[in-house]
C-alpha cells in the first residue's frame, strides 16, 4: 500500500442534506458535527456506520460522519484529527492505530473537543472513555477456539496489521494466556501495516517456512479472508486450520464450508451507535454513562458452523441498507 492517504467521508443520511437545504444554510452551519475515525476500510466499519445512522435519525440536530481511512499509522490519523479540529467538530470517536505515538495528538484533541476511543484504546491519553471490546478477554476467547481446534496441540501463527495498536497487543496477550501450559506453540506474530499484499506474502511464507504449521489466526478483520485464500491456494484447506477475528463475508463463507473453524466477533454496530449517542450526552452535560474505569465494554461472541447461517443473514441485512 502506498503512503498516500486513502480517505472517505461517508454521508450517513441523504435526508440530512435535504433537511439542511430546506431549513437554510445558517441553521445548517449551527449544527454540531460528530465524527468516527476508523483505522482501516472494512465491512466492520460499514456496520459501525449503520449504528451511526441510527444515532443520526435519533439526533437530526447533529451532523454525524464516518471517516474511513486505509492508512494504519499514527501520522495518517494525525492528519485526519487535525482536519477535524480545523473544521471545529464537537466530538470525535477514533480507533487508535498507534497509541504510544498518538498520545500527544489525542491530548491536543481532548483539550478542544469531546474525545473517546472505540475498538482500539489509548488509555494513557486524556480521552474521556473507551467504547468497545475487552480485547484481552476476546483474545482468551480466540485462544479457547484455537485449543478446541487443536486438541493434541501444534504450531500456530498469528497475523495482525500492527502491534502498535492496543487491540492487537491485547488480543495476542489473551491468546498467549489461553494457550499457556498446553501443547499449542506460537511460532510468531506477523504484521503487515495494513498492506494486503504484505499480509498475503506473510501467510504464504509461513506455509512454506513451517510445513508442519497446524493453525493460522488473523486478528484484524481483513486478515482471516486472506488466510483463507492462502491456505486454499497452497492446497492445505482442511489440513491447516483457521481461527478468525471479526465478521468479514469471506470468513463467514469459510466457516460455512468448513475451511475456517470459528471466529470471534465484536459488535461494531454498537460501537458506532454508542460512540455518537454518548458524545451527544456528554455535550449536553451528562457523563453518567461513563463507567468508573472509563471503559464501556461491548461483549464478543463466537461464530461457528452451528450459528453462522443465522449470523450471516442478520449481517447481510445490515450491510445491504
Amino acid at each position: 500500500m502506498n503512503n498516500s492517504m486513502k480517505r472517505l467521508i461517508v454521508p450517513l443520511l441523504a435526508g440530512a442534506a435535504a433537511l439542511a437545504m430546506t431549513t437554510g444554510i445558517a441553521q445548517a452551519q449551527q449544527k454540531k458535527t460528530i465524527a468516527l475515525v476508523t483505522n482501516v476500510a472494512a465491512d466492520f466499519w460499514t456496520i459501525a456506520g449503520r449504528g451511526l445512522e441510527k444515532a443520526q435519525k435519533e439526533h437530526p440536530d447533529y451532523n454525524i460522519e464516518l471517516i474511513v481511512t486505509n492508512e494504519g499509522t499514527a501520522a495518517g490519523q494525525r492528519r485526519e484529527l487535525d482536519d477535524l479540529l480545523v473544521r471545529g467538530v464537537a466530538g470525535i470517536s477514533i480507533s487508535v492505530d498507534d497509541a504510544p505515538h498518538a498520545t500527544e495528538e489525542l491530548n491536543k484533541v481532548a483539550a478542544k473537543t469531546v474525545l473517546i476511543t472505540t475498538d482500539s484504546d489509548a488509555p494513557q491519553s486524556n480521552r474521556l472513555a473507551y467504547i468497545g471490546t475487552d480485547n484481552v478477554a476476546a483474545g482468551r476467547q480466540a485462544g479457547e477456539e484455537i485449543k478446541k481446534a487443536l486438541p493434541n496441540g501444534g504450531k500456530i501463527a498469528l497475523f495482525v496489521g500492527t502491534m502498535d495498536a492496543d487491540n492487537a497487543r491485547e488480543r495476542v496477550q489473551g491468546i498467549k494466556e489461553s494457550i499457556a501450559g498446553t501443547k499449542v506453540e506460537l511460532v510468531d506474530v506477523f504484521t503487515d501495516q495494513v498492506d494486503f499484499a504484505k499480509a498475503k506474502a506473510n501467510m504464504e511464507n509461513v506455509l512454506v517456512k513451517y510445513p508442519d504449521i497446524a493453525l493460522l489466526s488473523g486478528l484484524w478483520s481483513y486478515e482471516t479472508p486472506l488466510i483463507y485464500d492462502a491456505v486454499k491456494a497452497a492446497g492445505k484447506a482442511g489440513k491447516v486450520k483457521i481461527v478468525g477475528f471479526d465478521e468479514d463475508q469471506r470468513t463467514l463463507r469459510g466457516i460455512s464450508d468448513g475451511t475456517i473453524e470459528s471466529t470471534v466477533v465484536q459488535q461494531p454496530y454498537e460501537f458506532g451507535y454508542l460512540s455518537a449517542t454518548n458524545i451527544i450526552k456528554t455535550l449536553n452535560g451528562d457523563k453518567s454513562w461513563i463507567p468508573k474505569d472509563s471503559k464501556l465494554i461491548v461483549p464478543t461472541k463466537v461464530i461457528s458452523k452451528a450459528n453462522v447461517a443465522e449470523f450471516a443473514a442478520n449481517l447481510k441485512d445490515l450491510l445491504k441498507k
